[in-house]
């Protein structure tokens, strides 16, 4: 079974890559074919981002890497070397929330919490380029999140009513 094991990793080829995650430099040495979300959760230690599906549909694992959404789930650590990465742990600064997060809060967007780090994730990438969307620019842009506990409403409530926190920074 040790011999078995032994073969394995020595077959299995490993990098070292360098992340600058929510403003903080890692150095990690992981096998070529590790997941992003993984790599981030089990190399980095911020188990913020989710994995729902497995097969990137779902949106939990959504994090920013140099400030494009992507799904961690089926994104390889490799190709995110030397690359910005922003989980939902780096939105709150200096002890206080981002604004999506306390909207998120004050309006009841979250359930039991597996999609919220992306949904929250997606909202901020959305704010960004869109501080104050209409109903329909937030429903088609979120239409990559899925939350079997809510029917979207409050997510909907909570992302439109995100920028009256940003105006109390």
């Amino acid at each position: 079974m040790k011999e078995e094991q032994d073969v394995k990793e020595a077959v299995r080829p490993q990098k070292k890559i360098r992340l600058k995650v929510n403003g903080k430099k890692y150095t990690v040495e992981i096998p070529t074919t590790r997941l992003l979300v993984d790599c981030l959760r089990y190399d980095v230690g911020l188990t913020g981002t989710k994995e729902g599906c497995s097969v990137g549909v779902c949106g939990a694992c959504t994090v920013l890497i140099d400030g494009k959404m992507i799904r961690s789930c089926i994104s390889l650590a490799v190709a995110a070397d030397g690359r910005e990465i922003t989980t939902v742990e780096g939105l709150a600064k200096n002890g206080k929330l981002h604004p999506v997060q306390k909207s998120f809060i004050q309006y009841g967007g979250f359930q039991c919490g597996i999609c919220t780090p992306g949904m929250v994730i997606s909202a901020k990438a959305l704010l960004d380029q869109n501080p104050r969307p209409n109903v329909d620019e937030i429903k088609d842009w979120m239409m990559g999140n899925l939350c079997r506990c809510t029917g979207y409403y409050k997510i909907i409530e909570s992302i439109q009513n995100a920028w009256r926190f940003a105006k109390s920074k």
